[in-house]
């Protein structure tokens, strides 16, 4: 597959998720929120939650989530996250790090709520 199209995948991906997200009431705040350490595809705020998204387009059926968001992936989206809170006045907030898998064919979003915390480290 060429870089120009898995882009364009990872792109309709992220678009697909963050329609589903608007869908149940969720905010957009900021998309592709990167620093020098990492980056969150997707941050969005319902009600009192900040939500860390980080979004895996497939254009196969199969998911494994331990293999598509590894420990160290993991690591890099709260660090991003933790700053994006300092620097964003919202260090009194409750916030969490989902999951959306996102099947590149048919652009069906399968959402994981809480698909890994923090505390895990």
């Amino acid at each position: 597959m060429l870089t120009s199209s898995k882009k364009t995948l990872g792109n309709n991906g992220e678009l697909a998720v963050a329609l589903y997200l608007i869908k149940n009431g969720f905010t957009i705040l900021m998309k592709n929120f990167s620093i020098r350490g990492g980056e969150v595809d997707i941050i969005a705020q319902k009600a009192d939650i900040l939500t860390f998204v980080e979004v895996k387009t497939r254009t196969n059926n199969y998911f494994n989530t331990s293999e598509v968001i590894t420990l160290s992936k993991q690591k890099k989206i709260i660090l991003t996250a933790k700053y994006f809170i300092s620097q964003h006045k919202y260090r009194d907030a409750t916030y969490r790090f989902d999951v959306a898998l996102v099947d590149g064919v048919t652009q069906k979003v399968t959402y994981l709520e809480n698909a890994f915390c923090e505390n895990n480290y």
